[in-house]
């Protein structure tokens, strides 16, 4: 993985946390909104994550591949990034 190793866990970490003290939210029958705000900070932690691990591999592996020469290297990483934009998407 080219991401920062110890960010990327830092950041996990701190999301499984939260999921941890949403569960208990839930079983402790809490306030809908409050667990819908627990919720939402948890994805944009873990939307942060998989950002940062993106750009990651768009600056080495892609560039890599690109600046390879290898055409077929080229089409399996773009069409990678292709695959990876469409689930994004959905």
């Amino acid at each position: 993985m080219q991401a920062d190793r110890e960010k990327t866990l830092r950041l996990l970490r701190t999301a499984r946390g939260q999921i941890d003290g949403i569960i208990k939210m839930v079983e402790a029958d809490r306030y809908c909104i409050d667990i819908s705000t627990q919720l939402m900070a948890t994805q944009s932690i873990l939307g942060r994550i998989n950002a940062d691990v993106l750009k990651a591999h768009m600056e080495h592996c892609v560039r890599t591949a690109v600046e390879s020469g290898s055409e077929d290297e080229k089409h399996e990483k773009l069409a990678e990034v292709e695959r990876v934009i469409d689930k994004l998407t959905r």
